[in-house]
């Protein structure tokens, strides 16, 4: 009779290099992206208080992290941008002249073709009221009113340069409305990410901070209840009918399953985005000692990755990717 046990799983666990050999999954800079915040007016890079490490940029930083991301061979950057002055239809959004627009013109000359210049495609950051599209006169989002706006915003971006137009506005129809508006106005290579399954998360918090949010109240009338898994499937497979071509999963670290669920059927790509409250959550348990920053940096990177993520936005994006390198 053979030995009892007969099957030694641990076998492949022995060594470092059998250990390697057997690994399902492994993490590679060109999969991450880097979210980027560019603050109007700025001279120099502003720390984010509850982002340890994270910065609104400069001009000038913003164009010295995006050559350290090209030589860390990073997969992309998305920006976002923190405009000094904000108005009930985020008039900045639309403005070639406008923070984001003017950053997104820098980084595409600074990038070249090294890496991806993303570009976030939502209202908030330009509303003086917060909210991720315009307000009707009950103080509603108005999702009609607001495609409009993201029709406007999407060509602003096409024209800067974006290469990748991230929609995480959560509004019905975002995706068609904007693919048809660049279609029409002779845009028909810009890609367009779907911010399909995005929950209403308390671990957007930090984000707030980051951008000098404006929200009063919440946005759980466009973002999804975080207890409706079927619910992020749903949105998932209507943006790629609507022309998606890569969908994104948002909040990562807490929605495995939504993004599992993503990956197994979605016919383009699946993102994710490891959001802030995830990262700061990550450094204050390291600061304090009770964690190994770079082991649990690479366990929730490679958890996102299992789950079935192409790719994946993090703020360790170039710090991560230059220490794999180094390896």
């Amino acid at each position: 009779m053979p030995q009892f046990p007969a099957v030694r799983p641990r076998r492949l666990r022995a060594t470092p290099a059998l250990r390697r050999l057997a690994q399902q999954h492994r993490l590679d800079p060109a999969q991450l992206i880097l979210p980027m915040f560019v603050r109007e007016g700025a001279t120099e890079p502003l720390p984010i208080s509850s982002m340890p490490g994270v910065v609104q940029h400069s001009l000038d930083s913003m164009r010295a992290e995006i050559a350290r991301a090209a030589a860390a061979g990073i997969g992309g950057v998305m920006l976002f941008g923190v405009p000094e002055h904000k108005d009930a239809i985020g008039s900045g959004a639309t403005d070639p002249d406008g923070i984001l627009n003017v950053a997104t013109r820098a980084a595409v000359a600074e990038a070249g073709d090294a890496i991806v210049v993303q570009t976030d495609l939502c209202l908030d950051e330009f509303t003086d009221h917060g909210h991720c599209g315009v307000l009707d006169a009950a103080g509603r989002v108005d999702n009609d009113a607001s495609l409009a706006r993201y029709r406007d915003m999407g060509l602003a971006q096409a024209e800067a340069g974006s290469q990748v137009l991230g929609l995480s506005g959560m509004m019905d129809g975002q995706v068609g409305e904007v693919r048809s508006a660049l279609d029409a106005a002779g845009h028909p290579d810009t890609v367009l990410l779907g911010y399909a399954a995005k929950y209403a998360s308390a671990f957007f918090g930090p984000f707030r901070e980051a951008v000098q949010s404006s929200l009063v109240g919440d946005r759980r009338t466009y973002q999804l209840d975080p207890a409706n898994r079927r619910e992020g499937l749903r949105e998932v497979l209507l943006d790629v009918e609507e022309g998606a071509d890569v969908v994104m999963v948002k909040p990562a670290m807490s929605y495995l399953d939504v993004l599992a669920d993503a990956a197994a059927v979605s016919p383009v790509p699946v993102w994710a985005y490891q959001v802030s409250g995830e990262y700061a959550m990550i450094e204050a348990a390291a600061a304090n000692g009770w964690i190994d920053r770079e082991r649990a940096i690479d366990e929730a990177l490679v958890s996102i990755r299992r789950a079935g993520a192409d790719a994946i936005m993090t703020y360790w994006a170039v710090e991560a990717a230059e220490r794999w390198n180094r390896a």
